[in-house]
């Protein structure tokens, strides 16, 4: 690593305030991606934000939302009573988040402000149409997610809650790359009052995104054979050492039609 100033802000004003004031700063939440990089020297920062002591953990019902604090880890999530109840598809997908380590130090709010490609949380939080807080002001996710890594957080801006509107219903389906545990694809389907929604992680080349031909069919009818024949561009799927760009572009429509089958 290089050297550093590390900081434990007691108040969310000072942690803003601190990472505000200096644009080499950066925040640390459950530090599941950032301590590699640190370690790994790909990142100079000038001061470590540690944001574990502004109280921003917890999870409640009020009404038809689920609010997660942005500092819940992904083991929480996975167990949560309140989750299992109210989106049993969000408590799934936390549940196959990395391995144990992983999932008992990162945190929901961590994910959202790295956004990670292949993350999972990415594609609940679009397709369950999300809302994202922040020490500002609130964000839908439709606006919050820019592109690979890119939000639509300010310097200085930081999540303090997420909130999810209980669907009719939901799943999750996840091609895992069987060492990092990274969905090489992942198909989020939810459908509530206000249509269907399907957002997919790992697969796009400017990372999360809705599939608009899956929504249309679902709304019609909302069984995986709605699904059969609609193809998904390969011109805009991701390509690696771990898979072709038509070898994503029809495991979207597999994982897909499971996520829509799981729902059930």
């Amino acid at each position: 690593m290089y050297d550093f100033t590390y900081a434990k802000p007691a108040s969310l004003a000072d942690a803003a305030k601190a990472l505000g004031g200096d644009v080499e700063a950066k925040a640390l939440a459950g530090g599941m991606t950032f301590i590699p990089v640190l370690k790994q020297r790909l990142n100079k920062p000038s001061t470590v934000i540690d944001l574990g002591a502004l109280g921003l953990s917890g999870i409640k019902v009020e009404g038809n939302k689920l609010i997660i604090g942005a500092m819940t880890t992904h083991g929480t999530v996975a167990a949560s009573t309140e989750v299992n109840k109210a989106i049993p598809a969000l408590a799934d997908l936390a549940s196959n988040i990395g391995d144990r380590q992983v999932r008992y130090r990162g945190t929901i709010g961590g994910s959202l402000a790295n956004n990670d490609p292949s993350a999972c949380y990415p594609s609940a939080v679009l397709a369950l149409g999300a809302t994202i807080k922040t020490n500002e002001r609130t964000i839908s996710a439709d606006d919050y997610f820019q592109g690979m890594f890119t939000t639509a957080l300010n310097p200085g801006e930081i999540i303090t809650e997420v909130h999810f509107s209980i669907p009719e219903k939901a799943a999750y389906a996840k091609f895992a790359n069987p060492a990092s545990r990274y969905a090489m694809v992942g198909v989020f389907v939810a459908k509530t009052t206000a249509g269907v929604r399907v957002a997919i992680t790992g697969a796009g080349q400017n990372g999360v995104f809705r599939h608009a031909a899956f929504e249309a069919a679902l709304a019609k009818s909302f069984t995986p054979d709605a699904l059969n024949g609609i193809a998904t561009p390969v011109d805009e799927m991701n390509a690696d050492i771990h898979g072709s760009a038509a070898y994503r572009a029809h495991l979207v429509g597999v994982m897909a039609k499971r996520a829509v089958a799981a729902a059930q």
